[in-house]
């Protein structure tokens, strides 16, 4: 059952940063469809009650970091160096409606700007999602994706991508991973 009821109260919740990646990933491989994350953060923040003190009382992250090469040319080519990309946005359920959007915002807020002139981040056609939260945060929507393959194993999402290496379809199956479909993504920036 929850304990938080109607919208979001911002002067009762805070975002501020983490230090604790193994928090974070408690949390996406709990609340998120990916099931996991990158081992690295750029920016990592959380969203707490305010006056909790301990990192383990979060409830919710965003999770930042550096796109591809490739993914950060096709966004911001004039400096596709500067182009930092939201990588996973979690809630835990049972969160006022409003809660991810307050961090969006309140994580974006606490980026270096001058060094990240350019966000980007995605919504996943594959779940059903469209941007409302980026919309709501007053992100621009500059069209989708190409379609691309998406697999699973165990429940959790499997990259392709495998360091400098981007597997086949058939290295996919022979990891035992399902072929889900293609999709596209609905791609954001700020």
């Amino acid at each position: 059952m929850s304990t938080y009821t109607g919208r979001l109260d911002k002067h009762q919740w805070e975002v501020r940063p983490m230090q604790n990646l193994d928090i974070a990933r408690i949390l996406v491989e709990k609340h998120h469809y990916a099931r996991g994350a990158s081992n690295t953060a750029t920016y990592l923040h959380g969203l707490f009650q305010r006056g909790s003190f301990w990192e383990a009382e979060c409830k919710g992250i965003a999770w930042w970091i550096p796109p591809t090469k490739a993914a950060a040319l096709a966004t911001h080519p004039q400096n596709w160096k500067g182009v930092l990309c939201l990588s996973r946005l979690v809630i835990v359920p049972d969160i006022p409606k409003n809660a991810a959007t307050f961090l969006l915002a309140q994580s974006r807020r606490l980026i270096d700007r001058e060094l990240w002139p350019c966000l980007v981040t995605y919504a996943d056609e594959w779940q059903g999602h469209t941007g409302t939260i980026y919309k709501a945060d007053n992100w621009t929507f500059i069209g989708k994706t190409k379609p691309e393959a998406v697999y699973t194993k165990g429940g959790r999402m499997i990259a392709r991508k495998a360091g400098p290496k981007t597997r086949t379809h058939a290295e996919m199956l022979a990891l035992g991973c399902e072929f889900m479909g293609r999709f596209s993504k609905y791609k954001y920036i700020r």
